[in-house]
């Protein structure tokens, strides 16, 4: 595999045709960055000066540039938040709730971006390498993988956390080793005291013919408000195997901005579940770049938002080498005045031959005051492949509704009846069975307004 970043076509021309970016909250993350890293030793300063410098140069995202013309950044970039990289007082008994993958679960903690040792459970031994980034910032796969593949050059939230760079998790599974045991990485924001950001790191390396099963999750506490901005990055090697679930049930206070950027080897095998139920504002960017002939990318997503809710999934399927297979299903439920995006692009290189691609995104609008843009796309540079997409928006099926209330069902059970049935497809593809029981249940509470 190619350890140097890939550049795609479709962001070179992003970077020239959205040139124009905003200053507007770039003095305020930019002072606190200066308080940052006054704290700060030295490692990873040159990556954190490097990318300081391009968050000055780029400023931040406005509705005038392309990929962010639905989304409203301000109420992000006007707050005041600070960074907090104290130990936080936060207790087994906050995070129990939050723990929905099993006993036998590995478990990594970090609250407002600081790794907690005590909340943590590991006893991987041999067979895999878990921690903090900071713990192992001299190992040989952190320093030959970490900020190589995620675009701090193009990308303003990329380059900020890179520019907050302190930890995160590192999960590295050596060669050929299945790992049957899950493992759970858990970030808190915890606002209980003051407006609080976190920019958390993660690396997860898979050797080759690695077998694993990752859980990320994101959670808020407090009556402040919180930002989280994340980016992982995700390498898999020849014949490695991965699935890797994100779980977002921030409170009503929260933001938060995600960039996930994925680089597949030959012949492996890649499993993505994006299950947004919760948070203010939520923006996932999701980055696939299949680097290896025979691979598979399968992409699930779903997102159920009421209220003033935003939830903006962003989505690119690199297929940079040929005999390659992806498929992407996001589906959206929304309710009263919430916004959904969703952008998906599968992007087809001249070399990609024999490339089969498939793409949908479907919605269900609640309420006449529900807003769902969606675009899918197609790049296509090659001329023997499979490709199609695919988008729809409409209301519950009125006839299913009402064969359901002849049966004694009340309406409101009625439509939570239906809409669980539309969102079970992508639960389902969850193959941790207690993860999967514990996302039906909360989006069960969310659709019957319990959260």
């Amino acid at each position: 595999m190619s350890m140097e970043p890939i550049v795609t076509v479709a962001r070179e021309k992003a970077k020239v045709k959205n040139a124009a970016w905003s200053d507007t909250g770039k003095d305020h993350f930019l002072s606190s960055l200066e308080k940052f890293r006054s704290g700060m030793n030295g490692q990873w300063s040159g990556l954190r000066r490097d990318a300081a410098s391009r968050v000055r140069e780029l400023g931040f995202p406005t509705s005038k540039h392309e990929e962010w013309k639905y989304t409203n950044l301000l109420p992000v970039l006007t707050t005041a938040f600070h960074i907090n990289t104290d130990i936080s007082d936060v207790t087994a008994a906050d995070i129990r709730s939050l723990l929905p993958t099993g006993k036998d679960t590995e478990l990594l903690v970090f609250v407002n971006g600081v790794f907690h040792e005590t909340l943590s459970t590991l006893n991987t031994g041999k067979e895999v390498i878990a921690g903090n980034l900071a713990a192992f910032h001299t190992s040989e796969n952190v320093n030959r993988h970490l900020s190589r593949y995620a675009p701090v050059s193009t990308e303003p939230f990329v380059a900020l956390n890179t520019a907050f760079l302190s930890d995160g998790a590192f999960i590295y599974i050596p060669e050929e080793k299945r790992y049957d045991r899950p493992l759970h990485i858990l970030h808190l924001n915890d606002g209980r005291k003051m407006p609080s950001m976190s920019h958390p790191r993660n690396l997860i390396v898979a050797g080759k013919g690695v077998s694993a099963n990752i859980t990320e999750s994101y959670h808020s506490l407090g009556t402040h408000t919180s930002f989280t901005n994340v980016v992982t990055e995700v390498i898999l090697s020849e014949n490695a195997s991965l699935e890797l679930t994100r779980v977002q049930t921030e409170n009503r206070l929260s933001s938060h901005i995600s960039f996930t950027e994925v680089r597949m080897d030959r012949d492996t095998q890649f499993r993505t579940n994006t299950i947004t139920l919760d948070g203010n504002f939520v923006r996932n960017n999701l980055h696939i770049v299949m680097d290896g002939t025979n691979g598979s990318a399968i992409l699930n997503g779903l997102y159920i938002a009421d209220k003033n809710q935003v939830i903006d999934n962003h989505t690119l399927v690199d297929h940079a080498s040929p005999n390659c297979f992806s498929k992407e299903l996001y589906k959206g439920i929304l309710d009263d005045k919430a916004q959904g995006v969703f952008n998906g692009k599968i992007f087809v290189r001249q070399d990609a031959q024999k490339t089969n691609a498939y793409q949908s995104n479907k919605n269900i609008l609640l309420s006449n005051d529900a807003v769902i843009n969606t675009k899918p796309q197609l790049e296509i540079f090659a001329d023997d492949v499979k490709c199609s997409h695919g988008a729809t928006a409409g209301q519950l099926d009125e006839e299913a509704l009402f064969y359901l209330r002849s049966r004694g069902i009340g309406l409101e059970e009625a439509r939570v009846f239906l809409n669980i049935a539309f969102a079970a497809e992508v639960i389902r593809s969850v193959s941790n069975e207690s993860l999967r029981e514990y996302l039906m249940r909360i989006a069960k509470m969310k659709l019957r307004k319990e959260i």
